[in-house]
């Protein structure tokens, strides 16, 4: 895995398209979006999943803590690298990040901002365990995410919520450098 790849793919393409089920998969794989986040399956599909989107030219990030049967523990990215040729991992635990990142895959933190102690929780959490970029949601604050662009040296993922192109353009001129989302009209705008 390359990281500097993945964050040109971020910068180049900066819609993502993020996956709930077999309908999104699907649409996905036919779609011109690079990077795909995967937020469903469990240990028996999980491969296949990742594989189906890698056969297609995706870039891959599964987010570990929403597939069933998988423990919150570093064993389970072991799993997931030994299992899947998946690029990278999206979590909210540090302990998760830290393992995949010493893995060699790439590392999204997902934060969830709910109020102004996480500003300083987001601070703290990437400079102790360096992930390679942060996604906070909802993605619809452009005051919140300039503040947290400004405050951390990590790109930063805006997710949730976003349902047209002004949430795009607003998000990413707060200084986003892409979008997640699970809403497939975006993804095609």
């Amino acid at each position: 895995m390359n990281p500097y790849r993945i964050l040109e793919e971020l910068e180049d393409c900066p819609v993502i398209a993020a996956i709930k089920d077999e309908s999104g998969l699907n649409k996905c794989i036919t779609s011109d979006i690079q990077i795909v986040f995967v937020l469903y399956g469990d240990i028996c599909n999980i491969r296949q999943i990742v594989e189906r989107l890698k056969a297609a030219g995706k870039t891959v990030m599964v987010h570990i803590d929403l597939i069933s049967g998988l423990s919150s523990r570093e064993i389970a990215v072991n799993f997931l690298k030994d299992t899947t040729k998946a690029d990278g991992v999206i979590s909210t635990k540090p302990t998760i990040i830290k393992q995949a990142r010493e893995l060699g895959l790439f590392t999204i933190m997902r934060f969830f901002v709910i109020d102004s102690m996480a500003y300083e929780n987001i601070k703290k959490q990437t400079e102790c365990v360096h992930p390679h970029v942060v996604e906070i949601l909802p993605g619809l604050m452009p005051k919140v995410i300039s503040k947290i662009t400004a405050q951390t040296r990590v790109p930063v993922i805006a997710g949730g919520l976003i349902t047209d192109k002004e949430d795009i353009m607003d998000a990413l001129g707060a200084g986003a450098v892409s979008i997640s989302t699970t809403n497939q009209s975006v993804w095609f705008m």
